[in-house]
């Protein structure tokens, strides 16, 4: 009794203890990298034109471009990407689905082999891929899981996936917009702004990593600086070429 007792103990706290990040980074690494591009993109694209010694209505103009033109490319990029993948993934579901139909022994014991690979006692392996091809869904999505690596039921929305693609690049690219909108007339505002953005989402891409906040942080604050300052120093030596 001590020793089951013991192993409960043990168990249960392995059970509250024992976590795991979001290896996937679900809905936020998506999110927080479409916003960051859109900062990043944005912000090196208003400094350039902003280095070449152009009106504050140019820079403007730019920016607003700017995040039009790149949160349509992104929501129409994203939307192609997962529509294509979809059509591929649902493809060869039809091959399987038509596999599991005409040759249902021939994919049970392919199941079986599948288990055994993996350590499963031949007869035991046998017998639960016999259980599990009972039902010719609950087979296609086994089947599915094991040999494609994708779960049949969860597969990602082409319009979701641009909506949300559109939004998040929309959003990043306006924050260095924002400040001229505002009225500002230079732009060093619009570049703390931005600065303040590109910390703020290293520092929520930390969440999904195994990195510190503030060095997540400080890590894009450095890259987007850097964008932004090599595009001023090119726009001004392209405004100074050309005027």
């Amino acid at each position: 009794m001590a020793i089951i007792e013991t192993e409960a103990t043990l168990h249960v706290a392995h059970r509250d203890n024992h976590t795991h990040r979001d290896v996937n980074g679900g809905w936020l690494r998506p999110a927080v990298f479409g916003a960051m591009d859109g900062l990043v993109s944005n912000l090196a694209l208003m400094t350039g034109v902003a280095g070449g010694s152009v009106s504050q209505q140019t820079i403007v103009i730019t920016g607003l471009a700017g995040l039009a033109a790149g949160a349509f490319s992104m929501a129409a990029g994203e939307y192609t990407s997962v529509a294509s993948q979809r059509e591929l993934v649902e493809a060869e579901l039809a091959v399987e689905r038509r596999e599991l139909r005409k040759h249902p022994k021939d994919e049970e014991r392919e199941l079986a082999a599948l288990y055994e690979a993996r350590g499963v006692e031949p007869e035991l392996a046998r017998e639960v891929a016999r259980q599990l091809s009972r039902d010719p869904e609950q087979a296609l999505e086994i089947h599915a899981r094991e040999e494609l690596g994708i779960d049949p039921g969860d597969l990602p929305s082409p319009a979701v996936a641009a909506v949300s693609s559109f939004g998040s690049f929309a959003l990043g690219a306006l924050l260095p917009v924002l400040p001229y909108l505002l009225g500002a007339t230079v732009l060093w505002p619009a570049l703390l702004l931005a600065m303040i953005g590109l910390f703020a989402c290293g520092a929520v891409v930390a969440k999904v990593t195994a990195r510190s906040w503030w060095f997540s942080g400080l890590r894009q604050l450095a890259l987007g600086g850097a964008a932004a300052g090599v595009t001023y120093a090119l726009g001004s030596l392209f405004g100074a070429a050309v005027g």
